[in-house]
Order: structure tokens, then C-alpha cells, then sequence
């Protein structure tokens, strides 16, 4: 038995997601505060017997907060199970427990933990009539969070996530439109308190791990104690008498120490001549208090490692942090083969960004051992390392925008030869394309050098900044990462920046020499190369609104001299050219604006240095006039179609104060945009009065065709 689904309505920072979840090993991914805390959270309210009573009483700050006012919604956690175990327990919740008694088994069934208003609260809803606002308010004004109830439900069969259900079992509350049963049948059979899931199965959940040494030293989160609390109960209390016997005899032989009987005295007679012998206690003793009975006894034991290879062993708060929270981690799965022993009819664990303080490879490692026979195993992670080496196919990742979480499945929809190719190009370093917000693919490292620099130096922020991963594919299959955009899977934008290669001078020329002839022909193969590829990528994209494509008309190093960048490209010439002559004419030649002659140039300085150099040496030396060519700033827009106003106005502050330092702006002309950028923080303008303010009053900068590109 292992779950399939995990269905999340209005909880926390969930509106209406699910969740796909297969056998085996699964991994849910996503940023900080993309709501993996919370998830694991609802699992463990409907699957961790640990769970304390008051857990289940949810409160307000459970409601989703963008609902507004949540008086009167309801919050709904429903895991659905697949393989459904043919033990009579689990059968019985399936089954009897919800009043269907004439089927013979279930392969596949829900448990659900609602969070409703009461009966009465219901009632008075289904009482309105359609559209009465004015009595919704006075009904929703009275409701209190001491008026919802939480109830589990099994076997049901509406799907909560889809509004339109929602609505029929819950209410419209804009059209105010309540049904009239109070429990309708879809939402499952409530179950009695007798029956539960958590009881019938083994789960474990391994918290993240954020500070082990103060779990080791208070008793309900140490993994220790526990383990040894459940190995102290199996003991032979006969043969644990030997030692018993030994502990009562240590106890006394400290007790009768002289020097204990001393000190014994002196605090008596100390009492005696402070207070009076009326005040003083009638009696007192200096004992030892080692626990004699096995229980006790064995929860006094502490763990001791050694771990610098010189044979110390120290205590868990002398260890490292990444030692620390390894023997923790390691405990914690110890405690959970012990309660799989038992046997049950499920096994579940669940693993919390295990990757705090330990080192990559051992991230790598543990995630790629760690499989237990018939558990369903969970992990959430940030970490591009058990990224990595995780399963696309049982992977979730969880989005967050404008508050809101969504949950995509990066596999659902795809071959498997897809799948294949996508395992194959997520390494660790092209995995954080997992957890961006948006994502620009490009096909080598001139690009992957030289882009976030440029946007970093034009506009003051990066990439990073925007939640924009730039990730190198390192050839121009792009389709075998790209295709995880999509409205079936993850729902973010991908924009594609690639070549043309179209040639930069006439390849159907007539005499020519030897070396020329070569070069106009492979010129020829690229240029066929590039048709071929756009017409082929062209088509991929087609109908995809999460994927758009941007080419460099020649190459990137042609387009990046001909956007008006040959002066820092002159700066470089003297790395491919030894001799002055030989560099006066590479410089001229860069600044003729003749594409043939200037391509030549720098086409030379990237094959004789090596893009991946060449890009390094450019990169040195950009400066906040960096002319960003226009397909690139097109891709950046597709992937940010919008930035919000406080992104702008760092931008075009940054902006302002470069020109001012550089002494590039007239004084009254600054002091005059400083005032609209003021306005325009404040809400009073807009960013085109903005961009038109800074096109008369900065004609000639760089930051004009960005904002041309954004103000559209």
C-alpha cells in the first residue's frame, strides 16, 4: 500500500494542489517557503500516530490567507492510497468503517481530515437564498474557529482541488449558492475514533535538521532515548537483576564515601545555626540516584562518537554539525527499521531536507542507498545534489507565486525515452533549473559566462534576483530539457537563446583561394545547421506558452561586437594578436561595422582563446555600458514578463546614480528623475512615464533598450 495522491484545499499556503506520489522513493522539491514544511505537516496529521490530540484542532493561521475571510470554508487534507493492503484492518476502514459492506475489497481508496464549520453553521448557510450577500456577512460575522469541528472521512469520491466540486459541497460564496446537505456522500463516511490508519501502519518522519545537539538533549525528539526506551521494555528482568543488584550496591558504597558524610554534617549543622533547630528539616542525606530498573536505566545511556581518526570520542555537542546531524539522521532510520519489524500492513517515512551541514557527496550517497523493502519512501529537498540523483518520475515540485503554491509533476505526459534524456542532462549543476521561478536555456559557455554578467552590470541586480536560472545545455538539443515546460508539468517560463549562424559574408563567390573556399563552405554547413534548427525548435515551441525561442542572427560573439560592444572587444585583441601591426588591424577591423570583417575578427579571438576564455576575458572587463543585444533582452523578457515596481526602481536608481557618478547627466536633469522615481515608488506615475522621462533625459544610455523591450 503506498499513496498515490495528496490533495491539499485551503491549507496554509495551499489554495488547491495535488500532489502524485508513487511507490518507492519520492522527492518534493522547491524553494524556501514553497510550502514543503507545510506538506509534510498535512501528511502527518492524517499518518503520524505521534501527533499530539491538540494538532488536529486546526486554527485560523491554517487558512489559506489569500481566501481573505475564511469563516465558513473548509480545509481539506485527503491522501488517496493505490494497493490497498487485503488486511481485514485497513480493509475495515475502507469498507465497514464507511458503510459499504457489499463489496469483497478496495484496491484504492481516501482518507480524508476535513476541517468544517459545525452542523449548525452549515444548516444556516443552506438556508440562504442565491445571491444574499447581506445575510452570508451577518451569518460569516458570528463565526468563530470555535466553531468548526475536524472530522475523517474515508472512502470518498469528489475531488476537492476541482473548484467546481468545491462549490457544490462546500458553497459558492461569491454567488452565494449553498446546497442543502449537510454531508453530502462524495465527501466519504465519517470514521469512527476507533479506526485509524496511523494505528495499522509504520510511519517515521525525520524532522529537518536544524539543531540535533538540543534534540539530543531533551527526551521526547531524542532519537537515542527512544530507541533504547523501545529496546528496555523487551528486556529479561530476571537476567537484568545482576546488573540491578550491582547499581543498588554502587549507589550505597557512594553513599557511605566519608567524604560524603562529612559534607552531610556540615550542611546540617549549617541549617542548624541559621535557622534554629525549629526551622531546621528533620532529616537529610546525600544519595546517589542511579536508576536501578531497566527503563530508567537505559534512558541515562548517552551516545559518545569519535570522528578525527586519533581514537577521541566525544559527546554529540563535540561533534561537527554535519557529524552531529549524520548520527542523528542515522538513529532516526534505526528507529524506523525497528517499527517496520513489527510487520505492519504499510510502511512510510518521511524526510525532511536532510541535506542540512552534510557534505554533497554524502547527500548523493545517502539518497541513492537509502531504499527499504516495501516503503514508501519521501524526502524534500533544496538540494541540487539528491536533485540529482532523483528520479524525475516520482518527483513533485512545488512553485510559489504571488503567494499561491502549485505542485507540477516534471514526468507526467513524457516517453520514456524523454524521461531518459531528462535524467540524463539534470546533473547538479543544471538541476537548479528545478527551483527557479523562471529558467533561460543556452547552448554554451560564452553565454553561461558572459550573460549574467552583462544584466548584472546594466541594471545592478541579477539573474537570481528575478528567480531566473540560466542554465548551459552545452549543445543545442534543447528539447531534451525544455520539454519539462509545459501546461501538463512544470507550469514556469523557459526561454531558448540559441544561433542562427547565418554567414557573415557571400559563400557563393567565384576564384577564390584555398583557405577562403573551406571557410565559405563551413559558413554554408552552419548556415544549413541554423535553418534547420529553428524551423525544428520553431515547431517545438509551437502552441506552448511556457516556451519561446530568441536567435542570435549570426553567433553570439558576432552579435555581441555588431550591439555596439567592439570597444571592449578591442580591449582583448592583444591575447590573439602579438604584433602591433597585426593588432592595429584586428581593432580596425572591429570598428569598421563591416560584418564581414569584424566577424572574421572576432570569430578568430573566440576559436585561437577558446569561447569559454574568451568569454572569461570579456566578462573581466564589462562595464554599466554594456549593450545587451536585443534577442537576449527579448529572452529575459519572455522569462520576466513582469518585474515588480520595487525591482524597477532599485534598477533605475542604480541607473541614475552611475550616470551621476560618472558625470554623465546634468544635475537639474538627475535631480528631476530622482523626483518622478520618488512618484513613481510612491504610486504616482507609472513605469512608461519613466521610460519616456529617461529617454530624453538619458538619450544616449544603454538602459533605454531594456526599457524599451519592458514598456511595450
Amino acid at each position: 500500500m503506498h499513496i498515490s495522491k495528496l490533495s491539499l484545499v485551503n491549507y496554509r499556503n495551499f489554495a488547491a494542489t495535488a500532489l502524485d506520489f508513487k511507490a518507492g522513493v519520492n522527492t518534493v522539491i522547491g524553494e524556501n517557503g514553497a510550502g514543503k514544511t507545510n506538506l509534510f505537516r498535512a501528511v502527518r496529521l492524517l499518518l503520524d500516530a505521534n501527533m499530539l490530540p491538540s494538532a488536529y484542532r486546526l486554527n485560523k493561521e491554517d487558512f489559506h490567507r489569500p481566501l481573505g475571510d475564511w469563516r465558513g470554508h473548509w480545509i481539506v487534507i485527503s491522501i488517496e492510497f493505490d494497493e490497498v493492503s487485503d488486511d481485514e484492518s485497513i480493509q475495515a476502514l475502507f469498507l465497514h468503517g464507511t458503510g459499504v459492506a457489499n463489496e469483497n475489497s478496495v484496491q484504492r481508496a481516501t482518507y480524508n481530515l476535513i476541517f468544517r464549520p459545525r452542523r449548525e453553521i452549515r444548516h444556516e448557510l443552506s438556508q440562504l437564498t442565491s445571491g444574499d450577500h447581506v445575510g452570508l456577512a451577518a451569518i460569516r460575522k458570528n463565526i468563530t474557529i470555535a466553531d468548526y469541528e475536524t472530522i475523517f472521512t474515508g472512502r470518498s469520491t469528489g475531488d476537492f482541488v476541482d473548484p467546481n466540486f468545491y462549490k457544490s459541497v462546500v458553497g459558492d460564496f461569491d454567488a452565494v449558492e449553498f446546497g442543502g446537505v449537510l454531508h453530502p456522500p462524495e465527501i466519504g463516511a465519517t470514521l469512527p475514533k476507533q479506526l485509524s490508519v496511523a494505528k495499522e501502519i509504520s510511519f517515521s518522519f525525520v524532522p529537518a535538521l536544524r539543531d540535533v545537539v538540543r534534540d539530543f538533549q531533551e527526551n521526547r525528539p531524542n532519537p537515542l532515548r527512544n530507541l533504547l526506551k523501545s529496546k528496555s521494555g523487551a528486556i529479561d528482568l530476571t537476567a537484568f537483576k545482576v546488573i540491578a543488584d550491582k547499581v543498588v550496591d554502587l549507589n550505597q558504597s557512594i553513599e557511605d564515601w566519608p567524604d560524603v558524610g562529612v559534607i552531610t554534617e556540615d550542611i546540617r549543622q549549617t541549617i542548624s545555626e541559621t535557622v534554629g533547630d525549629a526551622y531546621s528539616p528533620s532529616s537529610l542525606h546525600i544519595r546517589s540516584d542511579l536508576p536501578s530498573d531497566a527503563d530508567h536505566l537505559f534512558q541515562s545511556l548517552k551516545l559518545f562518537v569519535g570522528e578525527d581518526g586519533v581514537g577521541f570520542e566525544g559527546g554529540i555537542h563535540q561533534l561537527s554539525l554535519g557529524g552531529a546531524n549524520l548520527i542523528y539522521l542515522t538513529l532516526k532510520l534505526l528507529e524506523f527499521k525497528y517499527s517496520q519489524a513489527t510487520m505492519p500492513i504499510a510502511n512510510f517515512l518521511l524526510i525532511e531536507e536532510p541535506e542540512a551541514h552534510i557534505h554533497t557527496h554524502i547527500q548523493k550517497t545517502l539518497f541513492d542507498r537509502l531504499n527499504y523493502d516495501a516503503t514508501q519512501i519521501i524526502y524534500s529537498t533544496h538540494s541540487t545534489q539528491i536533485s540529482e540523483v532523483s528520479n524525475v518520475r516520482n518527483m513533485n515540485i512545488l512553485g510559489r507565486e504571488s503567494g499561491v503554491v502549485e505542485a507540477f509533476q516534471p514526468a507526467k505526459g513524457l516517453d520514456d525515452k524523454l524521461v531518459r534524456n531528462v535524467q540524463r542532462y539534470l546533473d547538479a549543476v543544471r538541476s537548479n533549473l528545478l527551483f527557479a521561478r523562471s529558467v533561460v536555456l543556452v547552448e554554451g559557455d560564452a553565454e553561461e559566462i558572459l550573460i549574467p554578467v552583462m544584466i548584472k552590470k546594466l541594471l545592478g541586480i541579477g539573474l537570481d534576483e528575478f528567480g531566473t536560472s540560466l542554465v548551459n545545455i552545452r549543445s543545442t538539443g534543447f528539447e531534451n530539457v525544455a520539454c519539462l515546460f509545459h501546461d501538463e508539468r512544470i507550469r514556469k517560463r523557459c526561454a531558448i537563446i540559441t544561433d542562427l549562424d547565418a554567414p557573415i559574408e557571400v559563400i557563393d563567390s567565384g576564384d577564390e583561394d584555398e583557405t577562403r573556399a573551406k571557410r565559405r563552405k563551413m559558413m554554408a554547413r552552419s548556415a544549413k545547421s541554423g535553418i534547420e534548427r529553428k524551423a525544428r525548435l520553431d515547431a517545438f515551441a509551437n502552441k506552448n506558452q511556457w516556451v519561446d525561442v530568441f536567435y542570435a542572427a549570426h553567433t553570439f560573439e558576432v552579435d555581441f561586437v555588431e550591439s555596439g560592444n567592439s570597444e571592449l572587444v578591442k580591449e582583448h585583441v592583444g591575447e590573439s594578436w602579438k604584433t602591433k601591426l597585426s593588432r592595429n588591424f584586428a581593432k580596425s577591423a572591429l570598428s569598421s561595422g563591416d560584418l564581414a570583417r569584424f566577424g572574421r575578427v572576432v570569430l578568430r579571438m573566440a576559436e585561437k582563446q577558446g569561447k569559454g576564455w574568451f568569454a572569461v576575458h570579456l566578462a573581466s572587463t564589462v562595464t554599466p555600458h554594456i549593450s545587451i543585444p536585443r534577442y537576449l533582452i527579448e529572452a529575459i523578457h519572455f522569462a520576466n514578463p513582469v518585474l515588480s515596481d520595487e525591482v524597477w526602481f532599485n534598477i533605475l536608481t542604480y541607473r541614475l546614480d552611475t550616470l551621476i557618478k560618472e558625470g554623465s547627466c546634468d544635475e537639474g536633469e538627475s535631480k528631476k528623475f530622482a523626483h518622478e522615481l520618488g512618484q513613481f515608488r510612491q504610486g504616482n506615475k507609472t513605469l512608461k512615464n519613466l521610460a519616456d522621462l529617461a529617454k530624453q533625459t538619458f538619450q544616449n544610455d544603454e538602459i533605454n533598450d531594456f526599457l524599451e523591450v519592458f514598456v511595450r
